[in-house]
């Protein structure tokens, strides 16, 4: 089977980075090699130690950001600290950064103030962005076409959406990933979004830990665990599963310059 990609998992997060060595070694059995680790969540500490994982093994590149939660604390000084930690030639994206509508843990006007400064660090950094956006869809899509995304193009993560939502990404020139949301009982529209997504722009991930696709739902969710939502995908596109591994690798790859391939 061709590598599977985790496009996006926090392998900082606690209740990860205590079994990490078991987490990456279960990966590898599982065809998993490739591996974005996001920091994002909570202080910039956690970017940091991101950062640290993906120096010390070859496989796994980061992405440094502020989450929408954490968007009130997106000052200036933190974007600094951000474009620091982005010289490491292992980060390869800005974010995640975007809108959440539905927790509303940082005031939306914080929200969007953020957004804003991800896209221009993109940017300036030629780097692709990666964007967590959840019942928000429209307003982030007005954000995007008033600012254009960075060149170096974008990717929504975790993509919770329609099929409408799903081509206004698309059209804005996103690539959407998919994460174990797709495998529950009642995610039918969501795997009709995934049915709308052009192949060479789709994506798959973990979130890790959170987010487990069934069989494992319940559990905590780890980027082994991505092969089983690549595998609901792949059913849904009516493709083999090595067929849908091969495309969303190189989709990565064509997305992610910076990072380089095994």
């Amino acid at each position: 089977m061709d590598t599977i990609v985790d496009a996006h998992c926090h392998l900082a997060d606690p209740r990860l980075y205590p079994d990490l060595d078991g987490a990456l070694a279960r990966a590898a059995a599982a065809a998993v090699g490739t591996i974005v680790a996001v920091g994002a969540i909570e202080t910039i500490e956690t970017d940091r130690l991101t950062v640290e994982i993906a120096e010390r093994h070859p496989r796994i590149f980061a992405a440094v950001g502020v989450h929408p939660h954490n968007a009130a604390d997106c000052d200036e000084a933190r974007i600094a600290a951000l474009a620091g930690l982005a010289s490491s030639a292992k980060v390869v994206a800005i974010g995640e950064t975007g809108l959440d509508f539905h927790y509303m843990h940082s005031p939306a006007d914080a929200q969007e103030r953020a957004l804003r400064r991800h896209l221009e660090l993109a940017r300036a950094l030629e780097r692709p962005v990666m964007i967590h956006c959840r019942n928000a869809e429209r307003r982030l899509c007005e954000i995007v076409r008033e600012t254009g995304l960075p060149p170096a193009g974008g990717m929504i993560h975790c993509f919770t959406g329609d099929a409408g939502a799903a081509r206004d990404f698309v059209e804005l020139g996103f690539y959407v990933s998919f994460s174990g949301i797709l495998t529950f009982k009642k995610a039918g529209e969501l795997r009709a979004a995934a049915k709308v997504v052009p192949e060479d722009r789709l994506l798959v991930e973990t979130d890790a830990p959170y987010l487990a696709p069934v069989p494992y739902r319940g559990k905590r969710n780890e980027p082994a665990f991505v092969a089983a939502t690549a595998a609901a995908v792949a059913a849904l596109k009516g493709v083999a599963p090595d067929h849908l591994a091969a495309v969303t690798h190189d989709n990565f790859f064509r997305l992610f310059t910076k990072a380089t391939p095994p």
